[in-house]
């Protein structure tokens, strides 16, 4: 007798037809479904994935149809990862001692964990200007820029922007101009910079010009400009730049200065609190060193 093979399509079919099932199955009260014997959805070797394992999947009032593409994302999921567990464990090399590595990863999150709320509780984070300023000029080598920075401002306006009101708010140095201008990139500008205190670096500024717009080489000299690429016209302005390979100004390198002002607090923080705690529990004899 002829065994009988399956199209590929049948077969799809089927296993829509056996997740659709399932998704029936989903939708059934937990009395009905607490009767009913747990649906075996897949298996990699000797591991088995049921219905109920994919509890939480499917959110409350989910269609059927939704159901089932649900369902089978998870079951796809769980069979990629269980076949990736299973060569992992497969190939574990001989001297790696996992319970060894999972005491330690637990130790290291149960201490991380502690010292955070330490931290959280103990650690004066307040900083003044001044103390940011003396580190900033006690450490200037820490402080070097890899490229150019700019303070800059930058519209980038449609064609049909009304280019004789830009033109008087732009070059305007009247300060009230300057909520006009905003005002007035919220309705026509695709773009719009500026902050004239926020640094950049010329990449990010280069990156929203038309191509060699704005360079290495003529970013400190071209202060000013307007183009237009068809589309689209652009103001740009260059406040202040500075060069890579140079010390960094302070109100660009203050945020850094605090991190680290703030990271070694931390350290010795840590370091005082248990240098504190070892002696404490000295004196309480219950630390002991056996000669």
């Amino acid at each position: 007798m002829k065994k009988l093979f399956l199209p590929a399509f049948v077969k799809a079919f089927a296993g829509i037809l056996a997740l659709t099932l399932c998704a029936s199955l989903w939708h059934c009260s937990k009395k009905e479904a607490g009767k009913k014997e747990d649906k075996l959805l897949a298996r990699v070797y000797d591991r088995n994935l049921y219905l109920s394992d994919l509890e939480g999947v499917v959110p409350e009032g989910t269609v059927p149809a939704d159901s089932v593409l649900l369902i089978s994302a998870s079951v796809q999921r769980w069979l990629g990862e269980q076949l990736m567990m299973y060569e992992a464990e497969r190939n574990i090399p001989k001297d790696l001692n996992i319970d060894e590595l999972v005491r330690s990863y637990r130790a290291s999150l149960i201490r991380f964990n502690f010292e955070e709320q330490l931290i959280a509780e103990k650690l004066d984070s307040t900083v003044s200007d001044d103390e940011l300023r003396a580190y900033y000029e006690n450490n200037k080598d820490q402080f070097q820029l890899e490229s150019t920075i700019l303070k800059c401002m930058l519209l980038k306006l449609s064609s049909q922007a009304p280019q004789n009101e830009i033109n008087k708010l732009w070059y305007s140095r009247n300060p009230s101009d300057g909520v006009k201008l905003s005002a007035f990139a919220k309705q026509w500008a695709s773009l719009a910079l500026l902050d004239p205190e926020k640094w950049y670096t010329l990449q990010e500024v280069a990156a929203l010009l038309p191509k060699g717009t704005l360079t290495s080489e003529n970013a400190g000299s071209r202060r000013d400009g307007t183009l237009s690429d068809g589309d689209f016209r652009y103001y740009y302005r260059v406040i202040e730049a500075v060069q890579g390979k140079t010390t960094a100004p302070f109100d660009y390198a203050k945020d850094q200065a605090l991190k680290i002002i703030l990271h070694k607090r931390k350290q010795e923080l840590l370091e005082r609190w248990k240098a504190d705690l070892y002696q404490k529990e000295l004196r309480r004899e219950n630390i002991r060193i056996m000669q």
